[in-house]
């Protein structure tokens, strides 16, 4: 049986000041009239049945998560005490399926992520878990489209074989954001894939892996699952969970996987992680702006302003980032959008938390 897992923490600090920590990107309409985790939740709920949907999130965020997909029972929410990464966030959701089936096909998905061709992802979905029931562990990749350096990458190996019209590789090895002359260089080659973080196998595979890798953290692991279902659990995850080192599933188990293969595919991916994401997927005007909410301008091109409620005038200006909410405003060039990141962390360095 095939069970999806829908991460959906984080705080989404690069699409700051919209995205906050008690409201972050994930539960936020950036591209369309549903939030992003509905459009996680929307796209896969012809393939799966609610009953075999877990999303894995933080206590702040389960409350909005569960109020904006009902069809979700509320114990298919499972709860981390505090963020300790990737890893320990697709474990503890491992354990949880494996409860339910040790047979299990796991298909690990983020809420933060803008699919364009939905059908063509479900067809790819369809065929990667055919591909994990072999007892591969299968990570799609995306066919870049320019050599952008914010991204993992992935080299394909030898073809190993083709599933429905996807072909299948061999992973050789995992690059993290290169530089961009390397960055260059992997595109022109052919031989490489974005990093999607989304990721398909079944669940006694992976937990093996972190048997094998991530043993310390496997050790606390089999405590929190050995009271799953009983009156103790949470009290016991609220014990365990401070001790679990921070990881990330690519550093802590899939840079050192046995039998790691990648389908390449072209799904109209877009990882919405920045205002500089949302330039390709919002509707621009005949002066290239991006206006989401109420703008006069003159003389205003390839701009996106984004107001909650007060008016933005702009004269004169080109190449900005303005957005304006009830308690900041955020002004920055285009080309430098990814800092935003940085103001957050100097709000926390300054013990600034009413802006966070």
């Amino acid at each position: 049986m095939y069970y999806a897992l829908i991460m959906a923490g984080g705080s989404g600090t690069r699409l700051w000041p919209l995205s906050r920590q008690s409201r972050p990107k994930q539960v936020l309409k950036l591209v369309e009239e549903r939030t992003m985790f509905q459009h996680a939740v929307n796209r896969i709920e012809s393939l799966f049945h609610p009953e075999r949907i877990y999303v894995v999130t933080g206590a702040e965020h389960a409350t909005q998560l569960m109020a904006q997909s009902p069809e979700l029972a509320p114990d298919h929410f499972i709860i981390e005490p505090e963020g300790r990464g990737t890893a320990p966030a697709i474990g503890l959701g491992a354990v949880h399926i494996r409860r339910q089936d040790p047979q299990a096909v796991m298909v690990v998905l983020t809420a933060d992520h803008f699919i364009a061709n939905a059908d063509h992802f479900r067809q790819v979905l369809k065929a990667a878990a055919q591909v994990a029931q072999e007892g591969h562990l299968v990570t799609l990749g995306i066919k870049p489209d320019s050599p952008f350096t914010g991204y993992g990458y992935i080299k394909q190996g030898d073809s190993l074989e083709v599933v429905d019209v996807f072909p299948v590789f061999r992973v050789e090895r995992f690059t993290e954001k290169p530089d961009p002359q390397t960055a260059i260089q992997m595109v022109k080659s052919g031989e490489y894939s974005w990093n999607s973080g989304m990721f398909i196998w079944r669940v006694d595979r992976i937990l093996e892996e972190f048997t094998r890798q991530m043993p310390e953290f496997y050790t606390h692991l089999s405590v929190i699952e050995a009271t799953l279902g009983t009156p103790t659990y949470e009290a016991t995850l609220q014990r365990i969970w401070p001790l679990v080192t921070k990881q990330t599933i690519d550093y802590g188990v899939m840079e050192g996987a046995r039998d790691v293969v990648v389908i390449p595919v072209d799904i109209g991916w877009t990882d919405v992680g920045s205002w500089g994401s949302l330039l390709n997927l919002l509707p621009t005007d005949q002066d290239g702006n991006i206006l989401v909410g109420p703008h006069i301008g003159i003389d205003t091109h390839n701009c996106l302003v984004f107001s909650s409620k007060r008016l933005i005038a702009t004269i004169g200006v080109q190449g900005l980032v303005i957005v304006d909410t009830d308690d900041a405003l955020l002004i920055c060039t285009k080309d430098r959008e990814q800092e935003v990141r940085e103001i957050v962390e100097r709000l926390k360095q300054n013990g600034d938390d009413q802006w966070l």
